[in-house]
């Protein structure tokens, strides 16, 4: 018999039963969708954190303090800083690769009075070249200069969050802000960025020099979180590292024995650190969803044996005329395969239904892309094909005579 007859007769077969054989489906179709659904969302969620590493800055390199120790135990990263802003002029002064370098201060939650009420907000306190390294522009009003850093002015740049809450739609630049009682002048407002990966708002802070952070409100051995610096290429990232990895050893007189009382890490390893997580979550997800397509699956071999069954003096009849085994092997293989694909792709439909669905109601983020619906389709053939092989073979290997005897 010829292929396309086959699919023929595939085809009469599966649409003369079409409640069984859409129930048959259903397996298939749910887990299809339900793989879909999952790897959209997993690929949704790593698109967010490229879009937040992209935030933090350009060509970025980040030093953090090292961990402590104690009785021989590590207390966790950055749970010690001898991080310095000599250290940061020192990088500033001596490494080739780094275009802006700024200390970053902080101080958790601070009172900030002004406007319409009071509000608590995170205190940053950096150099104007922060603004260039983190590539954020103000709305409104401008960043503070190099003069204001040098002498320590009492001015102030807030968050998208803060003018929100204190001020509404009224622009805040001239206003007076006290900030841990300490009078400051609103100088400017910085553009929302929103919230990252994990959820924290990164409009929610106020931005001053360090050095009136450090002599007005945080004291002067106040906690130095971080160095931020980028550099002038992305190919010179690695090479800077290197670099500031040397000048800090030096500037802490660290011994070629000893190490590292610091960390040293750019964006595409934080990236990597973070989609790390989510590629394991999305394989979890995607690997239990799958369960529904094995169910599927067995359900394809259930039923086709029932048809097996149910056609066993018309399989005597096609093989008195003449029909082999082989093709009646690939009669029902084929009545497998097209039942698989035809879900899968009921399957696709749902879980991009799906995925669009969670996408507006919900407000994550999900992404469907050509290479997952491929897949889908090649694994609901695969499927068919596996589970549909027995009871191919074994209608290919039924006896002629007593086919024709059967009742």
């Amino acid at each position: 018999m010829q292929a396309l007859r086959l699919v023929k007769v595939a085809g009469k077969s599966i649409i003369k039963n079409k409640m069984r054989t859409l129930l048959t489906m259903l397996g298939i179709i749910i887990g299809v969708g339900a793989v879909i659904v999952m790897v959209a969302i997993g690929e949704g969620a790593q698109f967010e954190i490229e879009q937040q590493i992209q935030n933090l800055g350009t060509n970025m390199v980040v030093v953090t303090p090292g961990a402590a120790q104690t009785s021989g135990a590590s207390q966790g990263a950055s749970s010690f800083s001898r991080l310095t802003p000599e250290d940061a002029k020192k990088i500033k002064n001596e490494s080739i690769y780094s275009a802006n370098v700024s200390p970053v201060f902080s101080s958790f939650r601070a009172q900030i009075v002004g406007g319409e009420g009071n509000w608590r907000a995170t205190i940053l306190g950096v150099t104007p070249e922060y603004q260039v390294i983190r590539n954020w522009d103000t709305t409104s009003g401008r960043f503070f200069d190099a003069r204001e850093e040098r002498t320590g002015a009492k001015v102030v740049v807030l968050g998208k969050t803060i003018v929100d809450q204190l001020y509404g739609d009224r622009d805040p630049v001239g206003e007076r802000v006290i900030v841990n009682r300490v009078p400051m002048q609103v100088i400017g407002v910085l553009e929302s960025k929103g919230q990252t990966a994990d959820g924290n708002d990164q409009d929610d802070f106020i931005v001053l020099p360090y050095t009136t952070a450090r002599n007005r409100i945080l004291g002067r051995w106040s906690f130095m979180r971080q160095i931020l610096i980028n550099t002038y290429t992305p190919e010179d990232i690695p090479l800077a590292q290197e670099e500031v990895r040397a000048i800090l050893r030096e500037a802490h007189g660290l011994a070629s024995w000893e190490a590292d009382d610091f960390e040293v890490r750019n964006q595409e390893q934080l990236s990597e650190a973070a989609q790390g997580t989510t590629e394991v979550m999305t394989a979890l997800l995607a690997a239990i969803a799958s369960i529904s397509l094995l169910v599927g699956g067995i359900g394809i071999m259930n039923i086709m044996l029932v048809s097996v069954t149910e056609r066993t003096r018309e399989i005597g009849i096609r093989m008195a005329i003449g029909a082999r085994g082989s093709d009646v092997l690939t009669q029902f293989l084929i009545e497998s395969i097209v039942m698989s694909i035809l879900g899968g792709a009921l399957g696709i439909a749902l879980g991009v239904g799906g995925s669009t669905l969670l996408g507006s109601t919900m407000g994550w983020a999900t992404a469907v892309n050509t290479e997952t619906v491929v897949i889908a389709i090649a694994f609901s053939g695969a499927v068919g094909i596996f589970f549909g092989f027995y009871p191919a073979r074994k209608a290919a290997a039924l006896n002629p005579i007593d086919a024709l005897r059967f009742e």
